[in-house]
C-alpha cells in the first residue's frame, strides 16, 4: 500500500510531460554569453581590483554570491539524481540529463557577471567557489518519490529567489534584473515538471501523501553546504527580498494548493496522518506570518 517508487504505469504520461519540456526549453533556448556586459570587461592584471570598483549594495551582492554558490553544486546534486533515480522510470534518467544541460550555464553566468562587473574581489570569489564544492552535499531524502517533492519545491523556491531579487537589483543593474529573470524561467520549467509527476502519483495514489510530510517539514536549500550559510540567508531575508515570509506566501503555500493536500483522502492511516501533520505545519507556520503583518 506504502512506497516510495515511482509508478511504472505513468510512465507515458511523464513521457508526455518530458516532451512538453522539451518543446517549451526550446523556444527560450538561451547562451549565458548572451546577458553579460562584455563591454565592461578588464583585465585583471592591467586594472587590479579595488574595492571603489563596486557597484552594487552590499546585500545584493550577497544575494548573487549566494546564488552561484548554489548553482556550482550542480555536480554533486546531478550524482544525487542519477544515483536515486537508478532503476527507476527511464524518463525520469532522461529528465535529468536535460535538466543538467539546461542547469550547467546558470553558475557560469553568474560567475561570470560578478567578475566582470568586479563587484568581488576574485580570488575571494574563487576561494569561495572552492569551498563549496569541496563541501560536497549529502541531501536528507534518498527515496525517488521523497526526492521528486524535494526537487519540486528547490525549483520553485529558486525561481521565486531569482525574481525577488531581481526586484531589488533593478534599480541599480537593469542587466542583472534581466539575467536573474532570465535564469527563473528555467527554473520555472523544471519545477513545474517535477511538481507535475508529484501531482500525477498523488492522483493515481493519495498515499503517496505519506512520503511528502518528511520532505515539506524538513526542507532546506541544497546551498546550506556554502560558507556562512546562515548569515547570508539572514542579510537576504533583510534586504533583498526573499525569507521565510516570502517562503510560505511563494513556495510552502503554492506547493501545498497545488497537490490539493487538503482534499487528498488516501487510505493508508499513516499516509493520513502525514497528511494531517502537513496541513497543521502549514498552518502553524501560517498563523507565524499572519502575527508578524499583524505587528508590524
Amino acid at each position: 500500500m506504502l512506497t516510495n517508487h515511482l509508478d511504472f504505469r505513468l510512465e507515458p504520461r511523464i513521457r508526455e510531460l518530458y516532451e512538453e519540456h522539451k518543446m517549451r526549453a526550446e523556444k527560450i533556448d538561451w547562451g549565458y554569453h548572451e546577458f553579460l556586459p562584455w563591454d565592461k570587461a578588464m583585465d585583471f592584471k592591467r586594472v587590479p581590483w579595488d574595492e571603489s570598483q563596486v557597484t552594487l549594495p552590499a546585500p545584493v551582492i550577497t544575494a548573487i554570491e549566494t546564488a552561484l554558490l548554489t548553482e556550482v553544486n550542480l555536480p554533486w546534486f546531478t550524482s544525487y539524481l542519477d544515483q536515486t533515480f537508478k532503476g527507476s522510470l527511464s524518463v525520469i534518467k532522461d529528465f535529468v540529463h536535460t535538466w543538467t544541460a539546461e542547469e550547467d550555464q546558470h553558475s557560469n553566468l553568474l560567475e561570470t557577471y560578478l567578475l566582470i562587473t568586479r563587484n568581488v574581489e576574485p580570488m575571494r570569489l574563487h576561494q569561495l567557489h572552492k569551498m563549496t564544492l569541496e563541501n560536497g552535499w549529502d541531501p536528507d531524502f534518498h527515496t525517488p518519490f521523497e526526492t521528486m517533492v524535494y526537487t519540486s519545491m528547490q525549483e520553485l523556491a529558486t525561481m521565486v529567489f531569482y525574481n525577488n531579487v531581481a526586484k531589488v537589483a533593478g534599480p541599480h543593474d537593469r542587466e542583472l534584473a534581466t539575467m536573474l529573470r532570465r535564469l527563473a524561467k528555467d527554473e520555472t520549467l523544471h519545477y513545474a515538471f517535477y511538481r507535475d509527476v508529484i501531482k500525477f502519483h498523488l492522483q493515481l495514489e493519495p498515499n503517496y501523501c505519506y512520503y511528502l510530510g518528511n520532505v515539506i517539514m524538513n526542507f532546506k536549500m541544497p546551498g546550506a553546504v556554502m560558507p556562512d550559510f546562515d548569515d547570508r540567508m539572514a542579510i537576504i531575508a533583510k534586504e533583498a527580498n526573499y525569507g521565510p515570509l516570502e517562503y510560505f506566501d511563494q513556495v510552502l503555500d503554492v506547493i501545498v494548493d497545488y497537490w490539493d493536500i487538503e482534499n487528498l483522502r488516501p487510505i493508508a492511516p499513516e499516509a493520513e496522518k502525514a497528511r494531517l501533520d502537513i496541513l497543521n505545519y502549514h498552518a502553524r507556520l501560517k498563523r507565524v506570518r499572519e502575527r508578524f503583518y499583524k505587528n508590524k
